[in-house]
């Protein structure tokens, strides 16, 4: 597979601090119904469309981050059952692609376009902070719930992770699983709703949005320019959302930058019987290969077909010069994001730690 050259290290870390004196976001939204398992938790933070009882209620909305510009688009997806995995007739498939099988999968919200440096900096330089404190704004139940997934957490970069690929519009990228796992858990607590990173079966479903060709749009790889940012047209990554969108709306599922889902990577894990239950879930015990899905703006086009599965690899640190290196960042995924889902029924604070936000082995930050 052809690689583009990578940005040289040592790029000044951008001024992330211009907005925090700005005029911080208030909301109106009309009441809604949540579905929720934790009565103690901090109420939802009110926004128009982003709750619903029954599958039929659910509407595209725009999530927003308190004390900050930043908004998450977030789109509405059925329920249903698909094909997961490629025919062995498929044009540059791999082993790891099949058996086809099965999958049934529960309704949920995902990002309509991966998630960009203005949320994702927010988190990771605490910007709603700063600009609490500018304003002399007193924290309220959710920024409180916030801070176990923001104060200290990442540790400083060392370099501008986007490498002078432009930062307002443009997807956050060179994060670990584990930082986009806690951007989650950051997210979730700074709006009072759920969001996590999808499972592998989740994403394929999304991006395929009821097709069953290698691609969103058909089997005419010749028409990908059209729809990502890839190898044959990219010497970067691009602004989301300036190609088109699949059939269900979402951006960049093929290109711009690959994305992280909640999954191991476990090359035979279609043949498997865990692979055939509902909302299936490879749950990560070993550090690597964990899997990204959709292809990057530095990937050839066949990296970037629905069914192609990416493992990553501890080369993506290879040029982290701390010691030790940083759980929270892979300085050689250059072309490495992730987007955001948010499923209807929200789970169990069991349920979650049994499933959807477990993973080993733990991560402790020995940088602190």
């Amino acid at each position: 597979m052809k690689k583009k050259q990578v940005f040289p290290w040592g790029v000044d870390m951008e001024a992330s601090l211009i907005g925090a004196a700005a005029i911080f976001v208030l909301v109106a939204a009309t009441p809604s119904v949540r579905i929720s398992h934790a009565a103690e938790r901090p109420e939802p933070l009110p926004v128009a469309n982003s709750e619903a009882a029954t599958e039929a209620e659910m509407k595209p909305y725009v999530e927003l981050v308190e004390h900050a510009n930043a908004k998450i688009d977030m789109v509405a997806i059925p329920s249903g059952k698909f094909t997961m995995g490629s025919p062995a007739t498929e044009p540059d498939r791999n082993d790891d692609e099949g058996p086809q099988h099965e999958v049934a999968i529960e309704a949920f919200w995902m990002g309509k376009y991966e998630i960009t440096w203005d949320a994702y900096e927010v988190w990771m330089s605490d910007l709603d902070i700063f600009r609490r404190t500018a304003l002399n704004v007193e924290a309220n139940s959710r920024d409180k719930a916030a801070d176990e997934f923001q104060l200290s957490q990442p540790t400083e970069p060392y370099t501008d992770m986007s490498f002078g690929m432009g930062t307002r519009g443009y997807p956050a990228i060179c994060m670990t699983q584990h930082a986009a796992r806690t951007f989650c858990k950051w997210l979730s607590a700074k709006t009072g709703r759920y969001y996590r990173l999808p499972t592998e079966a989740e994403w394929e479903y999304a991006c395929r949005a009821g097709t069953t060709t290698a691609y969103s749009f058909g089997d005419d790889a010749s028409q990908l320019e059209e729809y990502a940012w890839f190898y044959d047209n990219s010497e970067a990554y691009a602004k989301v959302g300036t190609k088109k969108p699949n059939p269900w709306g979402l951006y960049d599922m093929h290109g711009n930058v690959s994305e992280w889902v909640l999954d191991q990577y476990v090359a035979d894990f279609y043949a498997s019987d865990a692979a055939l239950a509902k909302q299936p879930l490879a749950i990560p015990t070993t550090l690597y290969p964990r899997v990204v899905r959709g292809g990057g703006w530095d990937d050839d086009a066949d990296r970037l077909r629905s069914a192609a599965r990416i493992a990553s690899s501890e080369e993506w640190k290879q040029q982290d010069p701390q010691l030790p290196q940083s759980i929270w960042y892979h300085t050689d995924a250059l072309s490495v994001g992730f987007r955001v889902v948010r499923p209807l029924v929200e789970p169990s604070d069991a349920e979650r730690a049994a499933k959807w936000d477990k993973t080993d082995p733990p991560q402790i930050d020995e940088a602190e």
